[in-house]
């Protein structure tokens, strides 16, 4: 089984300029990643833009779809970044067919060594394998239903969305 996985940028691939003090794009770090993590599972890699997720527009959010249909895998791993994955998930349970799709992302670049990337590239992997169709978020070791997760800005974790039921998580 060949996993698609579309690069889109997000903290995971940034790289910091030290003479300006800023965060930039450059190349994916997916290649590299998936040797760090002595991964062994086939992948494609596609990278479909480099875009911090607070810049991407409707049109990003609907290559990004139309990518996942036309993929002839039907698992997939779609890099993103934290702050809007919430917002391409919709557009992807919307738009995607009878695929299981997974999205991830870092709250920390991983060209500076303490990041979060490689473990939820990790937990992405092992969830695509094993989910069924449909749309999940990847981040922190858990695993949402695309639909049922947030992103709590003030602790930088992605945490169930509460029902009455009690916890919303898988």
């Amino acid at each position: 089984m060949t996993i698609r996985i579309f690069v889109t940028g997000g903290t995971f691939d940034k790289e910091y300029d030290e003479i300006r003090g800023r965060l930039y794009f450059k190349d994916t770090h997916l290649p590299e990643m998936l040797r760090m993590g002595r991964c062994r599972v086939e992948v494609e890699i596609r990278t479909l833009m480099m875009v911090d997720s607070l810049d991407m527009t409707d049109e990003d959010r609907k290559l990004i779809a139309r990518s996942c249909r036309e993929a002839p895998e039907r698992r997939i791993v779609v890099t993103h970044g934290t702050d809007t994955m919430v917002e391409t998930a919709r557009v992807l349970a919307e738009e995607v067919g009878e695929k299981t799709v997974v999205l991830t992302g870092a709250m920390i670049p991983i060209a500076f060594g303490s990041s979060d990337g490689l473990f939820n590239l990790g937990g992405a992997l092992t969830a695509v394998q094993a989910l069924p169709h449909g749309v999940y978020v990847a981040m922190n070791g858990r695993i949402f239903p695309w639909n049922r997760v947030r992103k709590n800005r003030d602790t930088g974790v992605f945490e169930p969305l509460r029902e009455a039921s009690g916890d919303a998580g898988l």
